[in-house]
């Protein structure tokens, strides 16, 4: 008996330029390889270790917009998923938050991923500071990434920019102190409270989500998925 070899993909390897489609099948190729990114056409593998700085936000911020999106039907939020968002470029975002499709979001299903952009990307920067405030920063600019929240931390540092005539602004906080999403309205972020244990984190986002603007961006979502 004729044995028949089996022709697997090139692995994936640092530097390699691809399309999305080839990246994508050496990736799916490679099932111990948790994390990856094309950006320009160029692949970014992330061995490094994780920092507990970086571990305790990362989670911090995950269970403040989890709670937003519990309350918020319509909305889903995601943690270190692929986007598909041009033919060279597949990131792999530490947090996005999207508005289905069915409820007039951006973005679209396609197979396993999601394609084009979510209306909120949130990277916690530590080892990856250059590569989220450089090429990562301006590809969701172009993609149409609407708002886009850098947590630093080191130095310490919340940016929340919001998507306005093809250009990032950042948003000033209230006279609270408070950041206020232009996009998600009642998702509200207390800065100080990443760092400060004896703030709570989901405070300010409960408030948000009680106020007269979320009530009425909640019903606007379910008029759109009735529509569909």
């Amino acid at each position: 008996m004729h044995s028949v070899a089996i022709a697997y993909p090139p692995l994936l390897r640092e530097g390699d330029r691809l399309d999305s489609r080839e990246f994508l099948r050496r990736w799916e190729a490679m099932p111990d390889l948790k994390q990856a990114e094309l950006i320009d056409g160029v692949v970014y593998l992330m061995p490094s270790p994780v920092s507990r700085a970086h571990s305790v936000i990362h989670y911090g911020v995950t269970n403040w917009l989890s709670h937003y999106s519990a309350v918020t039907p319509g909305c889903e939020g995601g943690l270190e998923g692929t986007w598909v968002m041009g033919v060279g470029d597949v990131p792999q975002p530490d947090i996005s938050l999207r508005i289905l499709p069915e409820c007039g979001g951006q973005s679209r299903d396609v197979g396993d991923y999601v394609a084009g952009a979510p209306e909120l990307v949130i990277e916690v920067c530590g080892s990856s500071l250059s590569r989220d405030l450089g090429t990562k920063l301006d590809l969701y600019r172009r993609s149409g990434v609407r708002e886009y929240l850098t947590v630093l931390l080191n130095p310490r540092q919340v940016v929340w920019r919001t998507l306005s005539r093809g250009k990032y602004q950042e948003i000033e906080p209230g006279e609270d102190g408070l950041l206020r999403s232009k996009i998600f309205p009642g998702l509200w972020l207390d800065p100080d409270a990443l760092w400060n244990k004896k703030k709570s984190l989901r405070a300010a986002v409960e408030l948000g989500v009680r106020s007269a603007e979320h009530a009425a961006f909640v019903k606007k979502l379910a008029a759109a998925r009735r529509r569909k």
